[in-house]
């Protein structure tokens, strides 16, 4: 059977960047036809998946999540509809962004995040992507809208400092020299309101660093947000007339909690539109466009394991696939599911590398050459009977 092969992965973290998955894919299978398509969910490696699909990679310098200065990447492509910019959150604000050993959960902010959407609407962007995750930050945003002209103010009327904790002395929101005249959409799978037990400090905070002292200070911060923003910035339903800041409203939507808040901060300030990430990453780099003719569908990540089913990319790659009844197989670092789970979420079959090194250190520092006898494995095993 002819046709060409989409190879359509996520990266494997700590290894391999998505783009680097498929190169060594692609490779393995030899002589057979095909279309490279790294994919991301809108955390670490979305500017990269989308620069391997065509989008042009801009650089610059932004302030990092302690405050000292990082150089950052974002992506952009020229569209019928304007100018389209892929910000991923964890550029500028995320953890791999701290010095190693390093955490700032009360003080980290958002703020480079905010600058690299600042420098892209500068730059002609109509329409700005905000992939969320590996933040560092538990800040609301508030970074974020600050860097984008939003005001947040103590009770003296002086700018708040940078991070979670600060947002307890927020007294007064003003966002009337607030950049506009874009449009944003939020690529993002997590699902966590912004407060309470499975909200962004509870859930979150622990992973940046956060004492359980720490996740009440950001809590309580947090909350601070929400009820000023509902009574100084027309945000209805984010407090109840008693005062008591619930996770209702705005605070209450469903993604608010993602990378410490910032989804809040991008629904109340910016407008901000919230999308499954792995669904509207493959809209962007034209994945459908790509499935006519196609024999075989190959995606993967590093972990294919429960969460991998809950709908990460690979699961999210095999949805798309299966509309256009296109097979999917999956290439990983290690696999914890069964066959039978794999198939209902529409792969056909799971490749490890761990199948062929047991040693996992091995696996990390040798994943490229082992993708690639995976890699020639797949194609002997369902290239060769198509």
């Amino acid at each position: 059977m002819t046709g060409h092969v989409v190879i359509a992965p996520d990266k494997f973290r700590g290894s391999l960047t998505a783009p680097e998955v498929a190169a060594h894919v692609a490779a393995g299978l030899g002589g057979v036809p095909v279309v490279s398509l790294p994919v991301a969910d809108g955390g670490d490696g979305t500017v990269d998946a989308v620069v391997a699909s065509g989008f042009t990679r801009v650089e610059t310098e932004v302030t990092g999540p302690d405050g000292t200065p990082v150089q950052a990447a974002y992506a952009v492509r020229d569209e019928p509809g304007g100018r389209v910019a892929v910000i991923e959150l964890a550029e500028a604000s995320g953890l791999r962004r701290l010095p190693r050993g390093v955490t700032a959960p009360l003080t980290a902010t958002s703020r480079g995040t905010g600058e690299l959407i600042a420098h892209a609407v500068r730059h002609g962007a109509a329409r700005v992507v905000l992939g969320l995750g590996g933040s560092a930050c538990t800040d609301g945003g508030a970074g974020m809208a600050q860097a984008l002209g939003v005001r947040l103010l103590d009770a003296g009327g002086n700018e708040l400092p940078p991070g979670g904790a600060a947002l307890r002395d927020l007294h007064a929101i003003d966002a009337s020299d607030r950049l506009r005249g874009f449009e944003v959409v939020v690529a993002s799978d997590v699902d966590n309101p912004l407060l309470g037990p499975y909200g962004a400090a509870a859930v979150y905070g622990p992973q940046k660093g956060a004492s359980p002292g720490d996740v009440a200070v950001l809590e309580a911060g947090l909350a601070r947000l929400a009820a000023v923003a509902a009574h100084t910035h027309g945000l209805a339903g984010a407090a109840e007339h008693d005062g008591v800041v619930r996770a209702m409203g705005v605070a209450g939507r469903e993604g608010a909690g993602a990378a410490g808040g910032v989804g809040f901060g991008a629904l109340v300030f910016l407008g901000a539109e919230i999308r499954p990430g792995i669904g509207y990453l493959l809209d962007l780099v034209d994945f459908d466009r790509h499935m006519a003719g196609a024999r075989l569908v190959i995606t993967g990540e590093g972990a294919i394991d429960e969460q991998t089913l809950r709908g990460k990319a690979p699961v999210g790659v095999a949805a798309a696939a299966a509309g256009h009844g296109v097979p999917v197989v999956a290439v990983c670092g290690r696999r914890a599911v069964g066959d039978d789970e794999l198939k209902k979420a529409g792969i056909e079959a799971a490749y490890a590398l761990t199948d062929i090194e047991p040693d996992v250190g091995r696996c990390v520092a040798e994943a490229g050459p082992l993708l690639e006898r995976l890699a020639r494995r797949i194609a002997a095993e369902h290239l060769t009977r198509r």
